[in-house]
């Protein structure tokens, strides 16, 4: 782990803004839900956020990660309204939530305020023209592929944590995905697990989701250069994740770093558009991004402690 800091360092160089996003996660928000974020108070009605199955689609955003999520979590964080996280679709048919609200503390807004504004600056500066060129070189299908293939390596991520929640249908669920996708998947470059024919769902988990579950709030909001939106408990999970990719053990040191920000600039080249939207619909981006973040985090925790049952019965 000697190259672990030099890595998350250099990644906060070129990760875009919301660089927000653990294993890939997956989730969905229309941007006109957000306009309403440009009030004071961190409050996000529940309400607002229906569940489906997490799917690869890169999270961070993950997320993310998983933080680790660099624009994934961005990307997951914008459409939370759709996020079910590692559920099957069956069990969320006609789900009604209950009426609740989330809150994070920000005592540190004008640092995180810097901080977004350099992240912000960033992306359009630097990842997003990045992302557009090599668009243009590499077809979709094989950017895909390649999305695939980082998605299945962060396996040990999502195993790990699963079994630390004691969600051992998740483990063995993703211990069944890893296999098939590697052994069938060409080393995980297709996703023959997702197809109809086995359909083996995906449990996204990742270690702020797990402290969540043994209790562990929040803390407070903090947004990281690179990393993107986080808080206090959240922020763990940036060393866990560095832990359990293989990526960070690749020798020699800098062909782990070239592999992390390609696998940053490939992401990003799939998604170009959410973070502008979110953005161009909110009055107050960082106040929309907030809230956002934390109704997203703290619902996929509810979820995991309250699964609900086929029919949508709770």
């Amino acid at each position: 782990m000697k190259y672990a800091v030099l890595q998350a360092v250099l990644i906060a160089v070129i990760i875009s803004a919301s660089g927000c996003a653990h294993h890939n996660d997956r989730a969905a928000m229309d941007p006109r839900e957000l306009n309403s974020s440009a009030e004071s108070t961190d409050r996000v009605p529940s309400s607002e956020v229906s569940g489906k199955s997490s799917e690869n689609q890169p999270v961070m955003f993950a997320s993310s990660s998983t933080i680790e999520r660099n624009l994934g979590e961005t990307y997951k964080i914008s459409q939370a309204v759709e996020m079910k996280s590692g559920f099957n679709d069956d069990d969320w048919e006609e789900e009604e939530w209950e009426q609740e609200e989330f809150t994070i503390a920000d005592p540190l807004e004008p640092f995180n305020r810097a901080m977004f504004q350099f992240n912000d600056t960033l992306y359009f500066r630097v990842l997003k023209p990045v992302a557009q060129g090599y668009s243009k070189v590499v077809p979709k299908p094989a950017r895909s592929g390649i999305s695939h293939f980082f998605d299945n390596l962060k396996f040990p991520i999502r195993f790990v944590n699963n079994l630390l929640q004691a969600n051992f249908k998740g483990a063995c669920s993703e211990l069944g995905r890893f296999t098939v996708n590697t052994l069938w998947g060409v080393g995980g470059f297709l996703d023959p697990a997702s197809k109809k024919e086995l359909a083996i769902p995906e449990y996204d988990a990742d270690f702020g989701q797990t402290l969540g579950m043994y209790g562990f709030g929040p803390g407070f909001y903090i947004v990281w250069p690179g990393f993107g939106p986080s808080s206090a408990r959240d922020t763990l999970e940036i060393g866990t994740n560095i832990f359990l990719n293989p990526v960070s053990y690749v020798d020699p040191g800098y062909i782990s770093i070239a592999a992390r920000a390609y696998e940053i600039v490939n992401d990003t080249s799939l998604r170009i558009g959410d973070y502008e939207i979110l953005k161009e619909a909110a009055i107050d981006p960082y106040v929309s991004l907030r809230h956002a973040y934390i109704q997203y985090r703290e619902e996929m925790i509810r979820q995991r402690k309250n699964p609900p049952k086929p029919g949508g019965i709770n």
